[in-house]
């Protein structure tokens, strides 16, 4: 079985959340799963070991949750993406347009280099927003986007097209 089967098993749809019409991709239940959740972090690292990244970005919050762990697995720093008003540190901005709205992400000012090559990581691509707003921060900081990584990727909703301006390297561990 792909990693990407065993994804989509363990992946729960939760209709109508958070609002009516929405089939919601929980993956919660992955992380009830450790032999999966380790798959999954095995798989990661050896789609990057190769790849010459520096830090590894996840967005707020469940980028965190395999983020952290291939960072740690391939040797290199974590930085965090939150929202507004999370980190305590000097931090950069900016905002992005939501479907019902804006929202702004943060990551501290010393958190990426000038030149050094960033994966940002997150659980989902759906619009791209927030995975845009991350790279247009890593860029002010003076990075480079190495690429994107997502474990679910809803392709119906083009998100992949804003990142395209960032990197071709983009890769979905299970799309829809």
């Amino acid at each position: 079985m792909t990693i990407e089967e065993e994804i989509k098993l363990a992946i729960r749809d939760v209709p109508d959340f958070p609002k009516k019409g929405i089939v919601f991709k929980d993956i919660t239940p992955i992380m009830m799963n450790p032999s999966l959740s380790n798959k999954v972090v095995d798989h990661l690292a050896n789609l990057y070991k190769d790849q010459k990244i520096d830090l590894i970005a996840g967005i707020e919050s469940r980028g965190f949750l395999f983020g952290y762990p291939l960072a740690m697995r391939l040797g290199i720093p974590f930085v965090l993406i939150r929202k507004k008003g999370k980190l305590p540190y000097d931090k950069i901005s900016h905002e992005y347009t939501l479907e019902y709205g804006t929202s702004t992400i943060e990551m501290h000012t010393d958190a990426v280099s000038k030149n050094q090559r960033v994966l940002i990581h997150d659980d989902l691509l759906a619009t791209g927003g927030s995975a845009e707003a991350a790279a247009i921060l890593i860029q002010q900081s003076g990075g480079e986007i190495a690429g994107f990584n997502f474990l679910v990727g809803l392709n119906f909703l083009n998100g992949k097209e804003k990142l395209l301006n960032f990197s071709h390297n983009i890769i979905n561990l299970a799309d829809y």
